[in-house]
């Protein structure tokens, strides 16, 4: 039997020793690469956690002591070790296992995660309610340094620092976020990890300190030239002057001395930063040599490592891609901006070419949104490529810094809709909703990939602002005209003419529509299906105009129904005095969360299928629907 297999709960591996511990390592590494290569899922920086997240569990008592682990991406060690072997294989599959931290999973699962940044503030939180209410249990942040780069976690720790209260914030230094870090912290961390006077420099002055004679005035010198002494040997001890102890760093994949480390911490009073190197992809070299490719990936080979790819239609991050070098070798104004996320979001190639046109800020989405403002303000053409989960980060910047100056920056913006099995934290379900009431905004969305290129090439040429939203994975295989073409702004297309109903939806769901009105036809029912593709302004004759002809609609989105597109026609309509007389149905997300599990499942659930839409169709022109899977 092996070993893990006896693991029921953290209890179990407080007593083992070294050599059955680096044992179990070998065998939670070889449960994840074989789980992950099967369902897909966040691979390398699990692998490089194993050691230290068993250090974690020796040291504390995660049923009581409180660990919040930043984005949560590295929890799979933990899962593991806290009762959840056996549903280990239903990781991120629909219904199954959550492949962040979830506080309905387990007690030992202390906050929900899935953004960057925000560990060290619900830590410091736990931590403030911990003391009001005088209870006795340590609270912990696991954070990376790609994480690090995060204003939210600046604001934290200095926060944390001012206060002085117990917290302890274990830094997981792997010189990573999703690619390669940037910033002046990500040098800061690499002076500290290759600079041996760094590690020795500090307990050496404390040392010679203890050497003099003591005496209240000697204490103060020794006091103040430990001070000194500590800025000639220490380059920066940002962390010491923001208030926090400072332990390390130290190796993260040796166990004792993790344990060691730890167990001081815990120790000590006030906050406390212990830094621990660790190497992301760690005991699988396919993932070692490429941790960037392996962060999050989808199901692959263990023996080559090579991702099991489906063929088809080009996917809109690499039509995105292409069009962008199009329009930068046409126009020197046009300039890429990520938050951490260059391949992500297609902008490799991009940075390659460009590379003085190209800026990853880091996990600073803020940052970055306020950047291109900046840089518009300088007449240049910021395109900010950015997941739709993550722009709802930089809300204020868009308004504030871009939308109320009118400025042209252009949000080009990946992962729209049901992106699958990350979850609720990834879904990007609400943009739609927070940037339509934003003035000076136009908003797009494409039917397909080829339609993509053309938006990306109008929005560079507007003088204002404007985003572009669209989904994940592969078009829907079109052929590609050879040049991206502008489109008259706010004009929608009519793909389809018909008496009876009108069927419009939002980006990829024109499909959907297409597919239900040519089985309405069949049914003898005519619709005409209009493709919007401009969100805001909305084309208000045209939709005008087959609204009062057919007297009933059927709006379809991929997003949430609260303030959504069927929402912005409604309105619309009812400020037109049309809204009277006309059965409108809408479909899309209600008011919740929605869960992980594959698109294709997700979307069946909440009734973006050509089936639902035929139902709803015939249910308001006052036909029986053909299927019993209508929904009301």
């Amino acid at each position: 039997m092996n070993l893990l297999d006896s693991i029921y709960s953290p209890q179990d591996i407080k007593n083992l020793d070294n050599k059955k511990l680096q044992e179990l390592a070998g065998e939670l590494r070889e449960e994840i690469i074989t789980t992950v290569s099967k369902n897909g899922g966040h691979l390398a920086p699990n692998l490089g956690v194993v050691e230290l997240t068993l250090a974690i569990h020796r040291v504390f008592d995660t049923s009581q002591d409180k660990i919040v682990y930043d984005v949560g991406h590295q929890c799979y060690v933990h899962k593991l070790l806290t009762g959840r072997r056996n549903d280990f294989h239903t990781l991120r599959q629909h219904k199954g296992m959550s492949g962040f931290p979830r506080c309905s999973e387990s007690i030992h699962d202390a906050f929900g995660t899935g953004h960057s940044s925000t560990s060290i503030s619900a830590a410091l939180g736990m931590a403030v309610a911990r003391d009001i209410n005088n209870d006795n249990y340590s609270v912990s942040a696991l954070i990376g340094d790609g994480a690090m780069t995060g204003g939210m976690a600046f604001e934290a720790l200095n926060h944390a620092g001012h206060l002085g209260t117990d917290l302890i914030v274990i830094l997981n230094d792997n010189e990573m976020s999703i690619g390669e870090n940037v910033g002046g912290l990500s040098k800061y961390l690499t002076r500290i990890r290759t600079d041996p006077m760094y590690s020795r420099g500090k307990d050496e002055i404390e040392n010679l300190l203890k050497k003099l004679p003591i005496g209240k005035q000697v204490l103060k010198v020794a006091d103040r030239l430990k001070d000194s002494l500590k800025y000639l040997v220490v380059p920066g001890m940002i962390f010491e002057e923001l208030g926090f102890t400072y332990l390390g760093p130290f190796d993260g994949h040796n166990i004792e001395e993790a344990t060691n480390m730890l167990k001081q911490a815990k120790s000590m009073k006030g906050p406390v930063l212990v830094h621990a190197i660790t190497r992301k992809g760690k005991g699988y070299k396919p993932a070692e040599e490429n941790p960037d490719k392996f962060h999050g990936t989808g199901p692959f080979d263990i023996v080559s490592g090579e991702v099991k790819k489906k063929s088809g239609a080009p996917s809109y991050t690499s039509i995105f891609s292409d069009t962008l070098m199009k329009l930068a070798a046409g126009d020197e104004k046009v300039l890429a901006i990520t938050a951490a996320m260059t391949g992500g979001t297609g902008l490799s190639e991009f940075s390659q070419q460009y590379p003085n046109r190209f800026f990853d800020v880091g996990i600073a989405e803020q940052h970055a949104v306020t950047l291109a403002a900046g840089m518009a303000k300088g007449g240049y053409k910021p395109v900010v490529a950015i997941y739709s989960t993550f722009m709802q980060r930089a809300y204020d910047q868009v308004l504030h810094d871009v939308c109320q100056q009118n400025l042209p920056v252009v949000f080009a913006i990946d992962r729209a809709g049901i992106v699958g099995d990350d979850g609720p934290t990834h879904q990007g379900l609400f943009d739609i909703t927070f940037l339509r009431s934003t003035p000076n905004l136009t908003l797009m969305a494409p039917k397909d990939e080829n339609e993509l290129q053309h938006m990306l090439k109008t929005a560079v040429e507007l003088p204002g602002p404007c985003a572009v939203r669209y989904p994940r994975g592969a078009g829907v295989g079109v052929e590609m005209d050879e040049t991206p073409l502008s489109l008259p702004v706010g004009e929608a297309e009519v793909l389809r003419r018909g008496s009876d109903v009108m069927l419009l939806a939002v980006g990829s769901m024109v499909t959907l529509v297409e597919e239900a009105a040519v089985e309405l036809a069949k049914l003898g029912v005519q619709a005409t299906v209009i493709n919007p593709r401009f969100i805001k302004p909305l084309d208000e004759d045209t939709i005008s105009h087959y609204a009062s002809k057919t007297g009933c609609m059927v709006t379809v989105e991929e997003h949430t129904l609260t303030g959504g597109f069927g929402s912005a026609v409604i309105e619309m309509l009812e400020s037109k005095g049309l809204l009277n007389g006309i059965k409108v149905s809408r479909i899309g997300i209600g008011d919740q969360f929605v869960e992980h599990g594959h698109p294709s499942i997700m979307r069946r659930q909440y009734g973006l299928t050509t089936e639902n839409i035929v139902n709803q169709a015939l249910f308001i022109v006052g036909k029986r629907p053909k299927l019993h899977t209508a929904l009301k």
